[in-house]
């Protein structure tokens, strides 16, 4: 009996922690018409590789993207055009940052960090809903991990095996 239930309790830890070990969101809630601070905390690497590449693709709504350098890694900013005209404080804004890019470092499959942007969730982003931003980590050898499965209708992240990070819309915030 007590050999079952070390077994069982084993199990559980590691079903818990596959589930905890995908890329996340610190702020897991932001109103539209605010500035949003995305922290993506990554948890390991690849299958025992460290990651050396995490890149992050940036919604339609979200706009004056402005990434935080890391010290050891490379910064790369994709910029383009977004599928229509935005209105950020006055001024018309039509392209700007698609996908981060963090090259160069070395998070080992056994240390944890963060990556920061800073950026505009426009009011045109629909409250109650849950915006989700694709992340790839690359690791040597080819290794990656997709975390950029978006939940179908009635679905959750839960249900998903490589799920995107996302936060939940909020009304916009009174005041300014």
């Amino acid at each position: 009996m007590f050999k079952k239930l070390i077994a069982a309790t084993a199990l559980l830890t590691l079903g818990s922690t596959a589930a905890m070990a995908h890329v996340t969101l610190e702020g897991k809630e932001a109103p539209v018409g605010s500035t949003y601070k995305a922290v993506f905390r990554v948890p390991h690497g690849c299958d025992g590789k460290p990651t050396n590449v995490v890149r992050v693709q940036v919604p339609e709504g979200v706009i004056s993207v402005k990434p935080q350098p890391k010290a050891g890694w490379k910064l790369e900013k994709v910029r383009g055009p977004y599928a229509k005209s935005y209105d950020y404080y006055g001024t018309p804004t039509s392209e700007g940052v698609k996908e981060i890019i963090w090259s160069g470092g070395n998070l080992g499959d056994d240390e944890y960090d963060e990556f920061v942007f800073r950026a505009f969730l426009t009011p045109d982003l629909k409250a109650g809903e849950t915006l989700y931003f694709p992340v790839v980590q690359e690791c040597p050898e080819g290794a990656v991990e997709r975390w950029i499965e978006i939940p179908a209708e009635g679905k959750t992240s839960d249900d998903l095996e490589l799920p995107a990070p996302g936060v939940k819309l909020l009304e916009k915030a009174a005041g300014h």
